[in-house]
């Protein structure tokens, strides 16, 4: 029971709200419970799932302990290097991830660290690979993209032009927010704030509040 584990130890800990009653806290509990039992039928491993979750090419799947599945959640490994989360790691109502974009290019994958938190709404094409650090906190309705059209030529309809890759880094300890885009190509240094709206595209130092369309470093997170 990793799940109450985490509640209760002091590297985690948290209190309830004194205003929530037990009766919510019991049916809580209940659908954790139902949740595991679903995760195992579906994938014979102590993981918990939620309603309507699907989960394609599940071999390619791999997590730490105590990973947690929202419902009506999309998980599509089918790439290279597969899917991967860390420890205490969890995935937020109708997110989707989609590891290839089409069968013309295998995708390379998505890769999270321990203690991430990806909210709900969200989408991750991750056909040019998507990298998350540890303890990276995602909002809700953020959407990244590994993957650009080339459009060079004007000669040819872009749809015809092809496609190419260059990845999505995020590092340790940053904070998405939501409705934030980040497109492909995009580095994220440690310790970093992205604006909720904004539209990252480039390479961004350690420990910088990023924001705007198209972002740029607002200011230092760290006080000199």
């Amino acid at each position: 029971m990793n799940f109450l584990a985490a509640l209760i130890s002091k590297k985690y800990s948290c209190c309830i709200d004194k205003e929530i009653s037990l009766s919510i806290l019991l049916l809580f509990c209940l659908n954790k419970i139902f949740a595991l039992g679903r995760g195992f039928l579906k994938t014979r491993k102590i993981v918990f799932i939620e309603r309507h979750v699907v989960l394609k090419s599940k071999r390619q799947i791999s997590f730490g302990k105590n990973f947690r599945i929202s419902e009506s959640v999309r998980l599509d490994a089918l790439s290279q290097k597969g899917m991967v989360f860390g420890n205490n790691c969890s995935v937020g109502i109708n997110t989707r991830i989609e590891c290839t974009g089409s069968f013309s290019f295998l995708g390379k994958g998505f890769k999270c660290g321990d203690n991430c938190g990806l909210g709900t709404d969200c989408f991750y094409g991750c056909a040019g690979g998507i990298e998350l650090g540890n303890d990276v906190i995602v909002g809700n309705f953020v959407s990244m993209h590994s993957e650009n059209h080339n459009y060079s030529n004007p000669e040819i309809p872009i749809r015809l032009q092809g496609v190419n890759h260059k990845g999505i880094k995020i590092g340790n300890n940053c904070w998405i927010g939501s409705k934030a885009t980040i497109v492909d190509g995009t580095i994220i240094g440690d310790g970093c704030i992205v604006a909720a709206g904004a539209v990252v595209t480039g390479v961004f130092p350690d420990n910088v509040i990023i924001g705007g369309v198209p972002a740029k470093v607002i200011k230092g997170r760290i006080s000199q």
